[in-house]
């Protein structure tokens, strides 16, 4: 009889869950794994996956404005919310179930409930107790939303995708990549948009310049950016309606308050006292480059132990983890030029340094950037820019960073992030021939560094 119920009990299962139970189940480990609220995790149910669809809802108001300038007629349109929230949501119960399905032909034991570790090798799930040789702890995060006066009137990004009507008047509370993404949503589906931020710039960390060129072009999307602001209390008004009071004395009436504020880990209620475990100060799980927490059969991957909050990152972890437990590699994730994307309107697409960045680590940075009006915008009548930016080390020749706003940057990203990975020089950018005509082509033909 074997010492234990499983050779490992996953704890959430959502990208970095899924991936490491499937993959050891298919080893021949045996796997449980518990879920309480989201198949699939934040990324399949309240992320990126129904953000993606929101963001191609969003630009059709933008499209239909644009055709004009190409001879269609298009007419009077209108937006109908329930139809975009509730085809959404059906396209999310389809992968809910594709995901139950993997899990289960994989060989996983999926248990429905709220896990909590009750030992160094015993999880318990509605009352009911497993044990396991090892434990796996991918809870990912959760929305901050800080306590003020009136905060329980406003949403966070859990909320938002199933609002039972869409707002004639939005407020959007962050300058994360979340933020940015719903303001554009909202004003796109017609919403009259506040982006709403403490700080003098959104989009902290990335590089400077692509931070300023998105805020210009953000504006020109009929969203109201307020930097250096916040709310200070929140009334709500006897027809429904919310008046927010801000630092610099103003008021703000909207109909949807939303707060993009951050995420933290999704620790809560998970029983870790219960197990030696360290933890940062915004509880989040401190691992070894194994994954391994200080409890000897304690794991954890993903956005719980923030490191790098992406799901393609928390897959990563995923399989490293389990080809080390069980497949006998010495597999470590490379966090190095992780490519990412905000879709905001237009998108932003980077991989590798900042220029802030790249002066600091590198004494000699050329820098080669062009802004552009796009093909398509020659005829369309709209103003919207595009805007690119290298960063080469002069001595090296080394591509340091590459970054973009405008249509389809992150696909446009994606590949120049496998170029960047392979080591690739300016000569090499080049050398390579252009795909003509499109955007992308300017790339490689930015020959002359800005002075």
């Amino acid at each position: 009889m074997a010492e234990f119920d499983f050779d490992l009990f996953v704890i959430g299962a959502g990208s970095g869950g899924v991936r490491a139970g499937r993959m050891a189940a298919a080893m021949g480990v045996r796997v449980g794994m518990a879920e309480d609220r989201y198949l699939g995790g934040t990324c399949v149910n309240v992320g990126c996956v129904p953000k993606k669809l929101f963001v191609y809802g969003s630009h059709f108001s933008e499209e239909f404005e644009n055709a004009a300038g190409f001879g269609w007629n298009v007419g009077k349109s209108s937006f109908d919310w329930p139809t975009l929230r509730d085809n959404k949501t059906k396209e999310i119960e389809r992968l809910n179930g594709i995901y139950r399905n993997m899990l289960v032909n994989s060989g996983v034991n999926l248990i429905d409930g709220r896990a909590k570790i009750a030992g160094p090798n015993s999880v318990e799930v509605a009352g009911k107790v497993y044990t396991a040789e090892r434990i796996l702890i991918a809870t990912g995060g959760w929305p901050y939303v800080p306590e003020f006066e009136g905060s329980e009137h406003v949403i966070s990004s859990n909320e938002v995708f199933y609002l039972d009507e869409f707002p004639k008047r939005a407020i959007v509370v962050g300058g994360g990549y979340i933020a940015v993404e719903f303001a554009g949503i909202f004003a796109g589906l017609g919403a009259e948009t506040s982006l709403i931020y403490r700080g003098d710039m959104f989009l902290r960390g990335f590089d400077q310049e692509v931070r300023e060129f998105t805020a210009e072009e953000v504006a020109k999307k009929n969203v109201s950016l307020r930097f250096n602001n916040n709310i200070e209390k929140i009334e709500k008004l006897s027809d429904g309606s919310l008046l927010a009071h801000l630092t610099d004395g103003s008021t703000l009436a909207a109909d949807t308050i939303m707060y993009a504020t951050g995420r933290v880990p999704n620790v809560m209620d998970l029983g870790l006292d219960n197990i030696k475990l360290e933890q940062a100060d915004n509880g989040a799980i401190v691992v070894n480059d194994q994954f391994e927490t200080a409890e000897p059969s304690v794991y954890a991957i993903g956005d719980v132990i923030d490191r790098v909050q992406l799901t393609p990152v928390a897959l990563a972890e995923g399989m490293a983890l389990v080809r080390n437990l069980y497949d006998g590699q010495n597999q470590q994730v490379d966090y190095d030029l992780i490519a990412t994307a905000v879709f905001c309107q237009p998108n932003i697409g980077t991989v590798g340094l900042s220029e802030e960045k790249s002066r600091e680590l590198y004494t000699n940075v050329d820098v080669y950037k062009s802004t552009f009006r796009a093909m398509k915008h020659t005829i369309s009548g709209s103003d919207e820019k595009t805007f690119m930016k290298m960063l080469v080390d002069r001595d090296s020749d080394k591509v340091l960073g590459v970054h973009m706003v405008g249509p389809d940057a992150g696909e446009i990203i994606q590949g120049i992030a496998v170029a960047l990975k392979a080591g690739a020089t300016k000569a090499v950018f080049d050398s390579t021939i252009g795909i003509h005509p499109t955007a992308a082509e300017e790339f490689v033909t930015m020959r002359e560094p800005v002075s």
